[in-house]
């Protein structure tokens, strides 16, 4: 199997950032304060979970084999994948800021 090149790293490292600026995210958020938790701080939590789950995900969807050599549809779920994540951690980044 070839080395990835073009968007499989650049795909890859693209997630990788993402997914350590969630985690610096939970952790000013303060995901280990002792308050209870609220219905915004669920959400929040709920998103970023998501979000985290599809970064993760990216690096393994765009380096898997398909059959045809040629082949670019496993890139474009891990693209579409990168997007559900970024706007997952997002959007639990602004609800807590608004809320």
């Amino acid at each position: 199997m070839p080395s990835p090149t073009g968007s499989v790293p650049a795909l890859s490292a693209a997630s990788a950032t993402i997914f350590s600026i969630g985690i610096v995210f939970l952790g000013y958020w303060g995901l280990y304060e002792p308050t209870k938790w609220r219905a915004s701080d669920v959400f929040v939590f709920v998103f970023a979970m998501i979000g985290f789950g599809c970064l993760g995900l990216v690096p393994w969807m765009a380096t898997s084999p398909v059959e045809p050599e040629n082949s670019d549809v496993r890139i474009r779920v891990a693209r579409h994948m990168f997007l559900i994540g970024v706007l997952s951690i997002w959007l639990g980044v602004a609800i807590s800021v608004i809320f």
